[in-house]
């Protein structure tokens, strides 16, 4: 059975990436906006996974402890993300990831027709790696996004969105599509919009855990700044973060 792990030393964490949760098998985190997931071809240093690399290794060059990749965030976007801390999990958890729940919040323009529905296309990308819907089911990939409408403004709605398929740029293309981009979107919303930030975040995550089986959840709190968009409306209620539906506890155990 894996073990937690003691709490981490402050020497060696990452500045601006809170950890949640760590074990033997897996590290969660809560990604900031602005900071890449993993290298590209124009930026190959100052990734989250190159900062929990150096996390791991505890300032140890020759260190063998490194991390891996499970899914990804936009760099634009912030909020939960789960890395393996082995191989074997890491397959494990990519195995069974469309079983994993995903969940966001995202600051739209306009209101939405319905408060709550499914947006269902086929999505493609081109040479310049701009994601569109398509109508030739051959030539794109199958994807639904689910959203729940959490609060309204005049000119803006907070939404809670299901990731039900895991599409690069999914969630920021139906949305777009769908007539309400998401504020702070400048590949695909109002490029004029006067906001630097990408108004997503990844605020729930659960999945199978990869050694024991079990059931867990990771929730972090609607960042500050999305209900301040809509004007100071106050944050809807959320879980604590680190619910483990076994146990019904604070802190998800493994």
């Amino acid at each position: 059975m894996a073990k937690k792990n003691p709490a981490p030393s402050r020497r060696h964490l990452p500045p601006g990436v809170e950890i949640l949760h760590e074990d033997d098998d897996l590290l969660v985190v809560e990604k900031p906006h602005g900071l890449l997931t993993i290298a590209t071809d124009r930026r190959t240093t100052g990734t989250l996974y190159a900062k929990l690399t150096e996390y791991v290794r505890k300032g140890n060059y020759k260190s063998r402890n490194r991390i891996f990749i499970v899914h990804r965030l936009d760099r634009d976007a912030s909020g939960l993300l789960v890395f393996a801390k082995t191989e074997v999990a890491k397959r494990a958890l990519q195995g069974h990831w469309e079983h994993a729940r995903k969940q966001y919040v995202a600051v739209v323009h306009g209101q939405m027709a319905q408060e709550s529905g499914t947006i269902v296309s086929h999505l493609v990308e081109n040479n310049a790696q701009q994601v569109r819907s398509t109508r030739d089911t051959k030539e794109g990939m199958l994807s639904r996004t689910a959203y729940r409408v959490l609060r309204e403004s005049a000119e803006l709605s907070l939404l809670e969105i299901d990731l039900l398929t895991g599409r690069k740029h999914q969630i920021r293309v139906h949305l777009s599509e769908s007539g309400h981009p998401i504020v702070g979107d400048k590949k695909y919303g109002r490029r004029n919009d006067g906001e630097k930030r990408l108004a997503l975040h990844a605020t729930l995550l659960a999945f199978d855990h990869p050694t024991t089986g079990r059931r867990v959840e990771f929730v972090t709190e609607i960042p500050g700044y999305l209900n301040r968009l809509l004007h100071g409306a106050a944050a809807p209620s959320a879980p604590k973060r680190g619910r483990d539906h076994a146990s019904e506890k604070k802190e998800a155990r493994t």
